[in-house]
């Protein structure tokens, strides 16, 4: 049975809290494109303070440089939206916090800002455990705005309860 979007905003979170909380992890997040949405979720949650540590809300290219430590070098070869800033994303949020686990997310959720190599819709997602795995994927979601920064936000939520469970996204 496929969940449809507004179930896994509701779902997805409340699993992964309880994940989370058997084995005493905790989670931080870095949001470009999603702007805190993937936090939201999370913390909409009851009880979430147990498990939920700290969110990043890194839009500009400045932000993801000073809050998570993204290489300028990175930013101005390979772009925000790309595999290399999602993973030092990840890795930034891990090394400014006590978190044991991290997302991070970046995109072009549109109308526009995209281009024929990286068109609306594309998003880069990275999740990393201290002193475990980093992994990286690209998605090319559909639809308006709204519809592409939701698929983000459940696939980054997705991707974290997959990583817990059997190590891979």
């Amino acid at each position: 049975m496929e969940l449809n979007l507004n179930e896994s905003m509701i779902l997805l979170p409340q699993r992964l809290g309880e994940e989370l909380a058997r084995r005493g992890m905790r989670l931080a997040v870095a949001e470009s494109c999603t702007g805190g949405w993937i936090a939201k979720a999370l913390t909409d949650v009851p009880g979430s303070s147990a498990w939920f540590d700290r969110g990043y809300l890194t839009y500009s290219n400045e932000a993801k440089q000073e809050m998570l430590g993204v290489d300028g070098a990175i930013l101005r070869e390979r772009g925000a939206v790309s595999e290399e800033t999602v993973r030092a994303m990840a890795a930034g949020a891990l090394e400014r916090s006590p978190a044991d686990l991290a997302v991070a997310v970046s995109g072009i959720a549109g109308p526009g800002g995209g281009s024929e190599a990286k068109p609306v819709g594309t998003v880069w997602l990275a999740w990393a455990e201290r002193n475990g795995p980093s992994l990286a994927r690209r998605q090319q979601f559909s639809g308006d705005r709204t519809q592409v920064r939701a698929q983000a936000v459940v696939a980054a939520l997705q991707g974290l309860l997959d990583l817990l469970q059997d190590g891979s996204v």
